[in-house]
This record gives C-alpha cells, sequence and structure tokens, in this order.
C-alpha cells in the first residue's frame, strides 16, 4: 500500500514545526513518520515519548520522528522498511529550501511508487508584509503549495490579513487557505481518505539557480548569561537576523536552561530543563543574509553578555 507524503515548506520562522508537532500530537491513531531538519525542534510532550533509537524517536501513539540528514531519498526509503509502516510520511523542510527541488527528487519513479506526494503545505508568518513576497524564494515556496496555512492570526489586525491573503491568491489561486491557530491545520486537506487512489505525477516547477543566501554563525560560552544583556544585546542584533534560536542558562537561574527563539523578528523565551553536564552553558544559532553579519561582530556583541567577576 502506498504511503502518503506531506511536504511543509515556508520561509524561516513562519511556524513549520508548530504545524508538525500539532499533527504528531494530535495523529488520531494515524502512523505519522514526520521527517525534519531540525530535529531538537520537534517539542513533544513527555509522555508521548517511548523511546528512541537509530536516530529516530518512537511516539506512544505510533508516531515517529527522525532527522533529515544527507540523502532524503535514502532516509524515505529507510522509513518505507520500518515495521510497522507509517501510514503517511510528513517532511518539513528547511526555511530557506525551494520545495520545486524536493519536489523534483520525489518524482523519481521508485519513491513515487512507494510514497507519492500527496499535498504541498505553505505556512506563511501572517505578520508578512504583502510586499515581502516578491521575495523569489517565498514566491516558489507559495507557488508550489496546495494549501496555505496563516499562522501567528492573532498577531495582525483584519485588514492586514486581508491584504496578505489578497497577496498569496494573487500569486497562487488554486491553493487552500486557512488559518493555523497554534499550528491546527485540518487534517482532511492533508491526508487522504482514500491512499489506493492514483494520483498523476506533479509538475516540479522551474529550476532556479542555485544560490546560497543565508549563513550560520554560532556562538557558545561556557559561563551564564545576564538575561538584561542578553535582551540588549539581541535587540541590537535583531535588525540584521532572519532567524535565531538557542539554548542558555542565566547568571538569574543558575542550573537551568532557557530556550531563545528569534523569528519575524518577535523574540521568545521559554523553558529548557536542566542543565546537561559536558555542554556549553549557551549555544545560540544565528541566521542571516551572507555578509551581513560577521563572527567578530556576533563575537564582540555576545561577549558583553557575560558578567565580569
Amino acid at each position: 500500500m502506498p504511503v502518503p507524503i506531506l511536504l511543509v515548506t515556508g520561509f524561516l520562522g513562519a511556524g513549520k514545526t508548530t504545524v508538525v508537532n500539532h499533527l504528531l500530537a494530535h495523529a488520531s491513531g494515524r502512523r505519522i513518520a514526520a521527517v525534519v531538519n531540525d530535529f531538537g525542534a520537534i517539542n513533544i510532550d513527555a509522555e508521548l515519548i517511548a523511546g528512541a533509537s537509530d536516530g529516530v524517536v518512537s511516539l506512544s501513539n505510533g508516531c515517529i520522528c527522525c532527522s533529515l540528514e544527507g540523502d532524503l531519498l535514502r532516509t524515505l526509503a529507510a522509513l518505507l522498511r520500518r515495521d510497522p509502516r507509517p501510514e503517511f510520511i510528513v517532511i518539513e523542510t528547511s526555511g530557506v529550501a525551494d520545495p520545486s527541488d524536493i519536489v523534483r527528487n520525489l518524482m523519481d519513479p521508485l519513491i513515487w511508487r512507494e510514497a507519492p506526494l500527496e499535498t504541498v503545505l505553505c505556512v506563511v508568518d501572517a505578520t508578512t508584509k504583502a510586499e515581502t513576497l516578491n521575495d523569489a524564494l517565498l514566491r516558489s515556496q507559495l507557488r508550489a503549495a496546495d494549501v496555505v496555512a496563516l499562522s501567528k492570526v492573532d498577531l495582525v489586525d483584519a485588514a492586514g490579513r486581508a491584504k496578505l491573503r489578497d497577496a498569496v491568491r494573487a500569486l497562487r489561486p488554486a491553493a487552500v487557505m486557512v488559518d493555523a491557530v497554534n499550528g491546527e491545520v485540518p487534517a482532511a486537506l492533508l491526508f487522504p481518505a482514500d491512499v489506493n487512489r492514483v494520483l498523476a505525477p506533479r509538475e516540479p516547477g522551474p529550476r532556479r539557480p542555485a544560490a546560497d543566501r543565508f549563513e550560520t554563525l554560532s556562538w557558545t560560552s561556557e559561563r551564564p548569561v545576564s538575561l538584561p544583556r542578553l535582551q540588549q544585546a539581541i535587540g541590537r542584533l535583531a535588525p540584521k537576523l532572519a532567524r535565531a534560536k538557542g539554548l542558555f542558562e542565566t547568571v538569574e537561574q543558575p542550573g537551568q536552561l532557557t530556550v531563545f527563539q528569534l523569528a519575524g523578528g518577535r523574540a521568545t523565551l521559554a523553558p529548557g530543563g536542566a542543565l546537561a553536564a559536558r555542554v556549553p552553558r549557551t549555544r545560540i544559532v544565528f541566521i542571516a543574509e551572507i555578509g551581513v553579519l560577521s563572527t567578530a561582530e556576533i563575537d564582540g556583541i555576545m561577549q558583553e553578555c557575560i558578567e565580569a567577576g
């Protein structure tokens, strides 16, 4: 029996992982296998986790989650050999990936026969300005979509949402558009009622010239950071960042980790559990367009977060 694939795309910080989290936590009896780039961002309730082996986390509701490392087709082949076999596969792309390249790979006849691409879901941050959709990568992500899910709709007024919806419809009139409150997208839009029906291969769209646009820079420290100083540092760096995320221990809460996320110009902090042994007390990853930030600039600004003494 074929295993349909749901491809989740969207720009950095749009909310793709929140959607995947919701799908896994509310599987309703479906055996879903999620393939994600940022494995650590999957935040399934602890009571759902049954165990981990071979880079795969098994959930007590029958779902599994694995990291997308290396060749996608090899990862899919390994999932299809599992017993029991997943009923559906969800692939979360990188925020800087052009889905047309992934769609082209999924058209491989061997994969298509066993795991046909069912739906492409594009998650769009509702606070995105309509004019931002002129970005070539965002346009490619939207034009591949069967379903467009607007995330963070509570952060924008009705007029802003309407303007963005009009801009999305102009780019991709055939797509179904829904609001994804807390990552919830109706399963009926994503998974087929009849997995045995025959799907026609889709046109992946024009191949864009490959061009590296973003780079990842990181900063680590063996000492805890001052939270007020960190907030000031992030405020200085934020205008140059596309995305940032990390874990750190603060002077104010020794022994405890805080999870930091920056997306769409908004920063959030959340409890992150106890500090583990033999890992840096602070680990933050910054994603910016190439040439906008340097390691030296990040080091200079972030070093000010560490209190002297």
